[in-house]
């Protein structure tokens, strides 16, 4: 009864979200239109001047193209980044010997600039999609690294301990104990990956690139289209929200279900 009740309370919670979160954004809309109304200001345009961009640039297609080519490159230093943050976190954290020599490394790259970064990747290698594409993986590995070196750190020896003795192996001990304890701390850093690799992405095409969402918003920069360059970044961000519903949060809900069945 008392969790039947406790159902009953949430469910009207997670039915409401939606609604409130429309509300909410349309609130901010309303805010921004009172604003650019007041300001009367080519620095803020309003709603329909931002719409009329979108819809010009979607119009000829080179909205779509240069949506493309950014998400093609966060999704390239995306797989990368996580792929080689994981591993080498899961190593540190599983490896005491191995995090004592390598964490002054961990520490040096974290607090690296993501700029300087870039402008050295450039430098080296060259104005080219590998060097673009490198220069955004390399700015999260030590995030990822940080992040699953953690939940390595947090596996249950006692799991380990009983895996051995009913002889998983390898492969079965690693699909069926270690991973499912590390699927909370993969969902974290996907999403803290997402958040900064498309941030570190605009960055790249706004110094070395000929298209992208960042290079079109340095163009429009220089044309002080302040309309256009909402209407990039509004899209780029939809998308975005759009990976975020659809694919992060529910990922993240199925990484920590089986701790909601244990509790």
């Amino acid at each position: 009864m008392a969790a039947e009740a406790a159902d009953g309370r949430r469910a009207p919670s997670r039915g409401g979200a939606p609604a409130a979160t429309l509300v909410s954004l349309l609130v901010l809309l309303a805010l921004w239109w009172i604003a650019a109304v007041v300001a009367q200001s080519r620095t803020l345009p309003a709603p329909p001047a931002v719409a009329e961009a979108f819809l010009r640039d979607a119009a000829t297609g080179e909205l779509f193209f240069h949506l493309g080519m950014t998400l093609l490159r966060v999704a390239a230093a995306f797989v990368l980044a996580m792929a080689i943050g994981s591993a080498l976190g899961i190593w540190l954290g599983s490896n005491r010997r191995a995090d004592r020599i390598f964490d002054p490394w961990l520490i040096l790259f974290l607090n690296v600039p993501a700029l300087v970064v870039i402008v050295l990747a450039y430098i080296w290698f060259g104005l080219n999609e590998a060097a673009a594409i490198g220069a955004i993986a390399v700015n999260k590995i030590p995030n990822v690294v940080v992040t699953l070196r953690e939940g390595a750190r947090a596996l249950d020896p006692g799991l380990a301990e009983m895996a051995k003795v009913y002889r998983f192996g390898f492969s079965r001990t690693l699909r069926h104990v270690t991973l499912p304890q590390l699927q909370p701390y993969f969902a974290a850093a996907s999403r803290s990956g997402l958040s900064l690799i498309w941030k570190i992405a605009l960055v790249v095409e706004l110094l070395g690139r000929s298209n992208g969402v960042g290079f079109q918003i340095h163009l429009y920069f220089q044309l002080f289209d302040v309309a256009a360059i909402l209407a990039y970044t509004l899209a780029f961000v939809a998308v975005m929200l759009l990976i975020e519903f659809v694919l992060v949060q529910p990922f993240e809900a199925r990484s920590t279900r089986w701790r909601r069945r244990a509790a």
